[in-house]
């Protein structure tokens, strides 16, 4: 008897297939995406005085207004790039012929030719948003190492970025520039006016009020993947037990086997 040749049919995956596959990438290398997507939506911000630079105004203001409903985007506690300075003081601002005294004009001022344009989001943004990637990418190494921080640890690293960014709010209630947070008169006390005046004053690069937006909107960041990741990959790890496990999965295999 002759041996029957074995012929070999191609067929189309079905729709059902094609979704089955994209879950399991997905749940396989949700870390991959999630770190391509953050570094994107941190990065655009960045991208808009680059835009600006190159004469794409419409382009850079699309990004500023995407991220306006994230952030205030006060230019005197945001970045600056292309300028003599990376940040500026109210009252350089209101050089540029700025109404310091009017919320909506002054959110509005992205900057000049003169004095740079201002990344599209606040130093606390950026320093929030922008340690959540980088520390993803320190979390998945060390993942087996590390354990997951619990609900009240999370709390602890997010509580100095609320009571920074609460006094804040309480001292703008006053005038923006006029509040306590703005000359700090109460850590001059404390420290004895040891400290050079430039310090406790305003909120550009260096000055008490920025390190602390920077320094807190860290610790927020950190404690969003110390808390968050862990339990994003034990939950990808049980998906991909129960569906070892499952008989449709188990179905699954066995007509992939026997299409040929």
């Amino acid at each position: 008897m002759s041996a029957t040749p074995v012929t070999r049919t191609s067929r189309r995956p079905s729709r059902v297939e094609i979704l089955t596959q994209a879950k399991e990438n997905l749940v396989r290398y949700w870390i991959f995406f999630f770190i391509a997507f953050g570094l994107l939506w941190v990065g655009l911000p960045w991208l808009a005085p680059v835009l600006m630079k190159m004469g794409w105004g419409d382009a850079a203001k699309a990004i500023y207004t995407l991220y306006s409903f994230q952030c205030h985007q006060m230019p005197q506690r945001s970045f600056f790039l292309f300028g003599p300075r990376t940040m500026y003081s109210l009252e350089q601002i209101q050089t540029a012929g700025v109404d310091i005294d009017n919320l909506v004009e002054l959110r509005r001022f992205i900057g000049n030719p003169k004095m740079g344009f201002k990344v599209a989001w606040s130093d606390r943004m950026g320093s929030a948003y922008g340690s959540i990637p980088v520390a993803a990418l320190l979390w998945w190494p060390l993942r087996k190492r590390i354990r997951g921080l619990p609900l009240w640890g999370f709390a602890l690293l997010a509580l100095p970025m609320f009571i920074d960014g609460g006094t804040h709010f309480i001292s703008d209630l006053a005038g923006i520039g006029q509040g306590f947070r703005y000359t700090n008169g109460w850590l001059a006390e404390l420290t004895g006016y040891n400290i050079p005046e430039s310090f406790y004053v305003g909120n550009t690069l260096g000055s008490f009020n920025s390190w602390m937006r920077l320094i807190t909107g860290m610790l927020f960041g950190v404690g969003v993947v110390w808390f968050s990741f862990p339990l994003f990959w034990e939950t990808a790890i049980k998906s991909k037990v129960s569906e070892r496990q499952s008989p449709q999965t188990i179905r699954y295999d066995d007509e992939r086997k026997n299409t040929y």
